[in-house]
């Protein structure tokens, strides 16, 4: 079976997690050692002002709006997102307002933004769905319009540029995801970078969040001044993270090329488009017979998902808002493989599958 995603990985990796594992200092929760490191490099590829590295993208996203003054105020939020954008959202006490997508991009639709604006608004979630970077200049200027903050989710979009900056340099909040299928894969892990002139100070506030609101730490004792969370990134993952982090641009030409040769070889005329900017975390195409589209190919031996069902057709989040583009979309999207251990002869054979598909509808 050619997998949907496969991390890529080489010696180095193993050689630092056994670093790691003699080592036994295998996490710590005051974040020093290779998780340190790992903040350091990762801000210094970013181009943000500070990072601060934990256990899974949901902690980032939970974390990041655990800043923001929203309870009890409205969040404007795609539906077109892995559901833990929308808990966040809950965590933090506030109420979810689902947003139209672009058909073309399946990023966040800056009309139907407009629209769903109003006096509880406090935040804007842009998700840079796929890799693909929104438009943060319009996003942001309508957020300066109308006193809104804005907390991107770019956990596929490691690596993704907007106005020549990487994605995660631009706004003053910036969640990642590390999961194994991201294009920067770890066990588990994702970090928040942090931008204008409050960024240290947000910094210092995140590292205690993270850690069971633990601070004013002297030696062995501490206080504990707020409430925390258990949400700190190992050693092991900070190890493996580092090691990505030098082949991450290599890895995303990578995927550059095989979106390329998946556009210019597929047939189906609603698929991802193609732009420099983005790092391509998922390629997708829309397929009216989803169901038997997915058995066919299965039945070939590729592997195929669907990204996402709409958090708003969810039971707990069940809404009869109007998203005319997410609900036409949703029921004929699916992933196709992508990641770098794809062979061209397997990018051949999964494009000429879809084609046969294709010419049987």
């Amino acid at each position: 079976m050619i997998k949907l995603f496969d991390p890529y990985f080489d010696k180095s990796e193993k050689k630092a997690i056994d670093e790691v594992f003699e080592s036994g200092v295998w996490a710590s929760g005051a974040g020093r050692g290779k998780v340190l490191e790992f903040e350091n490099e990762f801000n210094r590829y970013i181009g943000s002002k500070q990072c601060v590295a934990l256990n899974s993208g949901t902690a980032a996203l939970h974390l990041a709006l655990m800043l923001m003054d929203i309870k009890n105020k409205e969040v404007l939020v795609p539906s077109m997102t892995f559901v833990s954008t929308v808990h966040a959202v809950l965590y933090a006490g506030a109420k979810p307002v689902f947003v139209d997508i672009d058909e073309d991009t399946l990023c966040l639709n800056v009309d139907d933004l407009k629209k769903k604006i109003s006096k509880r608004s406090s935040l804007i979630i842009p998700v840079h769905f796929g890799g693909i970077p929104c438009d943060l200049a319009e996003i942001r200027r309508i957020a300066r319009q109308y006193e809104i903050a804005v907390v991107e989710d770019a956990a596929h979009a490691c690596g993704s540029q907007f106005a020549g900056k990487k994605i995660g340099s631009h706004s003053e909040i910036v969640c990642f995801s590390f999961h194994p299928v991201k294009n920067l894969a770890m066990p588990t892990g994702g970090a928040i970078t942090l931008n204008g002139r409050f960024a240290e100070k947000k910094k210092n506030l995140l590292n205690s969040l993270r850690w069971c609101g633990i601070d004013n730490r002297k030696g062995v004792c501490y206080d504990v001044s707020r409430l925390g969370w258990n949400y700190y990134m190992n050693e092991f993952s900070a190890a493996i993270g580092l090691q990505q982090l030098k082949k991450i641009d290599k890895m995303n030409s990578r995927r550059k090329a095989i979106a390329r040769m998946y556009h210019k070889g597929i047939l189906f005329e609603h698929k991802t488009p193609i732009l420099d900017d983005s790092c391509y975390h998922l390629y997708w195409i829309r397929v009216k017979n989803r169901s038997e589209f997915i058995k066919f190919m299965n039945d070939s031996g590729i592997e195929i998902g669907i990204h996402y069902r709409p958090v708003h057709l969810m039971s707990a989040y069940k809404s009869s808002c109007s998203l005319p583009i997410t609900e036409s979309v949703w029921p004929e999207l699916v992933s196709i493989p992508m990641h770098i251990n794809l062979t061209n002869s397997q990018i051949k054979y999964i494009i000429e599958k879809i084609n046969e598909f294709h010419n049987k509808i």
